[in-house]
């Protein structure tokens, strides 16, 4: 029998332990394959699609950039991501349970995943509350970030009508109309984080309907989500190519489109700029985040995974470009009617949305219409991405707990409900009247200086320790094919010298975080409150692996770490046959290489 060709069915049962006698219990799986790649898609195709990449690509050498982000999406993006996927399928567990099964000694690698993504959640909803704040506004007539005369604004404020030379030194001390509406309207920001003001109560409602979204797009598992991402993941498209056709029919939309592509060939040489393509390539696929890894442990066990690996990164490196068209022709168009250059208006993160997209919309005709077009795909691009953050908490939980969970909740719908309420209320402070400041904080410090460090780590753990010639096997056992050898080349090699290059030089051009282009500098207590809140995570990690060497087996401290590092799976989990090793009588050779480990419904079947 040719073992090349081997692959196991799919059962409906699955063991969620290696514990002789613990209850079996039915793992859903998606209705079908569209399901999974929507959910995917959804997940990658996010709100950092429409600001970070088009503004580091402005950034790091405009349409120079293009070509260190698609090397590394070739050489580190699509072979992790086809890793995570592989680890999810074949292990059918969540990121703990997932590094458990391929390296206890690094199980701490699953957890930090999982710390992250709840951290990520809470004040990610925080932007689909505010996108749900602009959406219900542009129903107002007129736009309430148009003009001056409002409550809110101060008498500095302009409202974007052109300024003659003698009027420059005037126009530079003026703020913009949709800047105040969102500084002194939306945020009502105090002077700093150490007065955090009282509660934005319009904000409050708007995250309570966020989060009663994703929460009923979760309630019934995997079944619901895979009916919701049909909208999500889809509508998204048709109003961004409404947006690219309107962006490139603007006024002055050409100033931005040059700016975006014109290349600055000798950026090349930074080394920054291949670190920036990297971590855009990560924080854009998933890498390391866990959520790509929990919708593949839904998978049917013979899914083929490399379509699936080439349709996600390739839409989302797509979609990347998209919006990079969109923003900067739109940007381009903002400069024409200021009478600025295009990097006057250009501006990243929440800025760039809900500032200067917001003058650009109040320019064009029917800005009502294009208002709400705009913030529904918003709404979309974050809504997904953020249930699939809170499906990684639920699918660990429910892999950890199953059996409790079934005792004493007993319904999915009530873990779904206690998840999304507890993630609501650790939410809070973002819309309070300082929120804006803790917002910056919390998102700078839980994935941007985590990432690269669990990222790591967990390649080590899967592709060093487990091993990834093992894996490849897995795959095989899967798929019936092995992984070729340029994909096993980058996960032993490629991928764990970039990411600990990026990690490197991430923390040699450590900067404090700042708020408003540097204007207003963190407290030092701010900041080590926000180094606090990054080792919430990366703790887990030593934590885990001290724990893992006690309970180990052995006499000393050696034996321990042997066996601390050796994987517990012993079992194939498609068919629930014992793995065996290649026995001499059977094949000739060794029976205690451990690599040599086969489903045993493989051999009787030679």
């Amino acid at each position: 029998m040719d073992k090349t060709k081997v692959m196991c069915q799919d059962p409906l049962v699955v063991c969620t332990s290696n514990k002789l006698g613990e209850e079996a219990e039915v793992r859903d799986t998606w209705s079908n394959k569209v399901e999974f790649i929507l959910a995917c898609i959804g997940n990658v195709v996010g709100l950092g699609n429409m600001w970070r990449f088009p503004y580091l690509c402005y950034k790091s050498g405009g349409g120079a950039f293009l070509i260190p982000y698609f090397i590394m999406l070739v050489v580190c993006g699509i072979p992790l991501l086809y890793m995570e996927l592989a680890v999810g399928q074949y292990t059918r567990q969540g990121p703990i349970g997932a590094m458990h099964k391929m390296c206890p000694l690094f199980k701490g690698t699953g957890l930090a995943t999982v710390i992250m993504s709840f951290l990520l959640s809470t004040y990610y909803n925080v932007i689909i509350a505010w996108a749900l704040y602009y959406l219900i506004n542009s129903f107002m007539d007129p736009l309430p970030w148009e003009g001056c005369n409002n409550d809110w604004n101060s008498e500095l404020c302009w409202n974007g009508t052109k300024f003659n030379s003698s009027q420059d030194q005037e126009a530079n001390n003026k703020t913009s109309a949709p800047q105040e509406f969102y500084d002194n309207h939306l945020l009502q920001m105090t002077k700093g984080i150490d007065n955090f003001g009282t509660m934005r109560w319009e904000l409050l409602a708007c995250l309570a309907v966020a989060w009663i979204l994703v929460y009923f797009c979760l309630w019934k598992g995997i079944k619901s989500t895979g009916k919701v991402v049909y909208v999500t993941a889809t509508l998204p498209y048709l109003f961004i190519g409404a947006f690219i056709v309107r962006a490139l029919t603007l006024p002055g939309s050409e100033l931005g489109l040059v700016y975006f592509f014109s290349p600055k060939w000798e950026t090349l040489l930074e080394a920054k700029v291949w670190v920036n393509a990297a971590a855009q390539n990560f924080n854009s696929i998933g890498i390391a985040f866990g959520s790509l890894m929990a919708f593949s442990s839904y998978n049917r066990f013979d899914n083929r995974l490399m379509r699936d690996t080439l349709i996600i990164s390739l839409t989302d490196a797509v979609t990347c470009i998209l919006a990079g068209i969109c923003v900067f022709g739109t940007l381009g168009n903002l400069a024409f009617e200021q009478g600025k250059s295009v990097d006057e208006v250009v501006s990243s993160g929440p800025g760039l949305v809900f500032v200067a997209y917001p003058a650009a919309l109040s320019k064009m005709p029917f800005p009502h219409v294009w208002s709400v077009i705009f913030f529904s795909m918003l709404l979309c691009l974050g809504i997904d991405s953020q249930f699939a953050t809170v499906e990684v908490i639920i699918t660990s939980i429910k892999d950890a707990y199953g059996r409790w969970i079934r005792l004493h909740l007993k319904r999915h719908e009530v873990l779904v409900l206690l998840v999304c309420f507890v993630s609501f209320i650790c939410g809070l402070p973002n819309v309070m009247q300082g929120g804006i400041y803790f917002f910056t904080l919390i998102d700078y410090y839980a994935a941007a200086i985590s990432l690269m460090y669990i990222a790591f780590f967990e390649v080590i753990a899967i592709v060093w320790v487990y091993g990834a010639n093992r894996l490849a096997r897995n795959v095989r056992d899967m798929t019936g094919e092995l992984p070729n050898y340029y994909i096993r080349g980058c996960w032993m090699v490629a991928a764990p010298c970039l990411i600990m290059a990026i990690w490197i030089f991430s923390l040699a051009d450590y900067e404090a975080p700042t708020y408003n282009k540097g204007q207003y500098i963190f407290p030092g207590w701010s900041i080590g409150m926000g180094w606090a809140i990054s080792c919430l995570s990366l703790l887990a990690i030593p934590i885990l692996a001290v724990i893992a060497i006690i309970k180990a087996k052995g006499n000393n401290i050696t034996q321990k770490l042997k066996a601390s590092i050796k994987s517990p799976i012993r079992e194939c989990p498609c068919c629930g046959k014992m793995l065996n090793k290649q026995h001499e009588a059977h094949h000739g050779t060794a029976a205690n290489n451990p690599d040599n480990e086969i489903c045993l419904e493989q051999l009787t079947s030679d």
